[in-house]
């Protein structure tokens, strides 16, 4: 179920570190909410070292987990945060947490 609030609500988890602005494509691939198998193409908002906020249609709920796979680099374990409407633009945006203590930059 998608949750229509802001992130700021106090029902989303937030960020360990400073997200800032960066945008990249990633491709997302796990099980849905629906419990069906997704593989799709997403782009990143904001990233931090260790998560980031995506934009994507896939059907997501807070705990679930995916394989994130930046065009840079390989695929990453994330579990989903937080999924909202954003107000701004009418996107669904979605947190990840990265599980690699090393985030992006997970080496194994």
């Amino acid at each position: 179920m998608i949750e229509q609030q802001n992130p700021a609500s106090s029902n989303l988890q937030r960020p360990r570190s400073p997200r800032v602005p960066a945008s990249f494509e990633v491709q997302i691939e796990g099980h849905g909410a629906d419990g069906e198998p997704f593989n799709v193409r997403a782009r990143t908002v904001k990233v931090s070292h260790r998560g980031a906020t995506i934009v994507t249609d896939a059907k997501l709920q807070p705990g679930m987990m995916m394989l994130v796979t930046p065009s840079f680099w390989k695929a990453l374990e994330a579990e989903v945060t937080g999924v909202w409407v954003n107000e701004a633009d009418g996107r669904q945006h979605v947190g990840l947490k990265l599980i690699h203590p090393s985030g992006w930059f997970a080496r194994t």
